[in-house]
């Protein structure tokens, strides 16, 4: 499958230009910020709202159920719709919500708003990767697409680090209006800067209709090697970034310091995301980068973890940080591979859809595995073996879909 597939030249039979790039790229973080907006004002949203723990862990894990569920459905939608018309919506979708949001009063009320920011989000981020392709130089496809897999920690790192400073000048309807704004800036930022979508006859080539566009993508090889690969990769991120701050509040590492320590970890991700790009660019068989991804996993999560660092806190941060910054090879791997992974043009971002449903099924899943090993052997110090058992699978994966690649590549 040619790597330049589809990309349209500038105006004038010229390259495009790198500002619908930036613009789209910097859209996906300001989707993220969603993501990451919640943490730091759960305690807050528990005193003035009375919101139990419980509660708490619903909203926390909305977005990533909406996911679990309509990933593949938002990809159809986005094939068939346009792919910026679809990554405007989503982005406005947010920001209505996520506006609204801040003046609701009720548990209820937050809930409902909190899914249907999860249908934006899906909306903004599933079409993204194909929009980035056709904008996209094409000597230049597989590094932006590694970038592209950074969305998530950095806009998730940006709100940790943002959030409790705007919280403790201000009340939580300001930081939720305040990313809502963000968020519709983007919207209107992709509107002016990147090109309309073509006319719906040239996007799905005449066909497949979304029935056949599903079929195609389900039962092809290589959609599910990227989606199971992404979703053992997430459920190890969700675990070990949502427990951090717990781990380093045992530390002695409470309030701001943990607050900044776990957003440090979480914005690590960017490295390994960008350099995923870099190195497959270069010929870097993706394989390697993916094994090497889950390999950074299970060491980091070892040092983060295992009772050998137990009076070692400095060691169990360079560990998160390794997890981190070494496993975001995996993100910046699969999407960088996503067209290739795709069975056919028109089901680029249907695949995408399928690798996000995936991922969130790990987000939803690994957070409650971790925590019932954790509480059943009465610490984190086993944690890593989950973790081993994650990346092992993961390696077996990318073996896997090596010999897709190949066996898929023209002769």
């Amino acid at each position: 499958m040619s790597q330049a597939r589809g990309i349209p030249a500038g105006p004038a039979g010229g390259l495009p230009s790198a500002a619908p790039t930036v613009v789209v790229l910097a859209g996906g973080v300001a989707a993220a910020l969603h993501l990451g907006k919640l943490p730091p004002a759960v305690p807050v949203l528990q005193v003035e709202l009375g919101m139990t723990l419980v509660e708490a862990g619903f909203l926390l894990a909305l977005i990533q159920l909406a996911g679990m569920l309509l990933g593949l459905v938002m990809g159809l939608a986005a094939d068939g719709a346009g792919l910026r018309r679809s990554v405007i919506t989503g982005l406005t979708v947010l920001s209505l919500a996520g506006a609204a949001s801040g003046f609701t009063h009720s548990v209820a009320g937050l809930l409902a708003l909190r899914a249907v920011e999860g249908l934006g989000f899906l909306l903004a981020t599933v079409p993204a990767p194909g929009l980035l392709r056709r904008v996209v130089r094409p000597d230049r496809v597989t590094r932006v697409l590694g970038m592209w897999g950074a969305y998530v920690p950095f806009g998730t790192a940006l709100g940790l680090l943002v959030g409790p400073r705007v919280l403790a000048g201000a009340s939580w309807p300001v930081w939720w209006w305040l990313v809502a704004a963000t968020t519709a800036a983007m919207a209107v930022a992709i509107a002016v800067v990147v090109p309309a979508d073509p006319p719906a006859v040239s996007r799905t080539g005449g066909g497949p209709r979304w029935q056949a566009r599903a079929a195609q993508t389900v039962r092809n090889r290589g959609p599910w090697l990227g989606a199971l690969s992404f979703c053992l990769y997430a459920a190890q991120w969700m675990a070990v970034i949502g427990f951090l701050p717990t781990l380093y509040a045992a530390s002695g590492w409470g309030g701001a310091v943990g607050a900044t320590l776990s957003a440090t970890v979480a914005a690590a991700n960017v490295v390994g995301n960008v350099a995923a790009g870099q190195v497959l660019h270069r010929g870097w068989r993706p394989d390697v980068v993916i094994t090497l991804g889950f390999a950074g996993q299970a060491v980091g999560t070892f040092l983060a973890f295992a009772s050998l660092t137990a009076d070692a806190p400095a060691a169990r941060f360079v560990g998160a940080l390794v997890f981190s910054a070494v496993g975001g090879l995996v993100p910046g791997a699969v999407f960088g591979l996503a067209p290739r992974l795709a069975p056919s043009e028109p089901t680029i971002s249907t695949t995408v859809g399928w690798i996000q449903q995936w991922s969130s099924a790990g987000q939803v899943a690994g957070p409650p595995v971790v925590a019932w090993i954790a509480s059943s052997l009465g610490g984190w110090q086993w944690t890593w073996v989950v973790s081993l058992v994650c990346c092992l699978g993961g390696a077996v994966l990318a073996s896997a879909l090596h010999r897709h690649l190949v066996a898929a590549s023209p002769r």
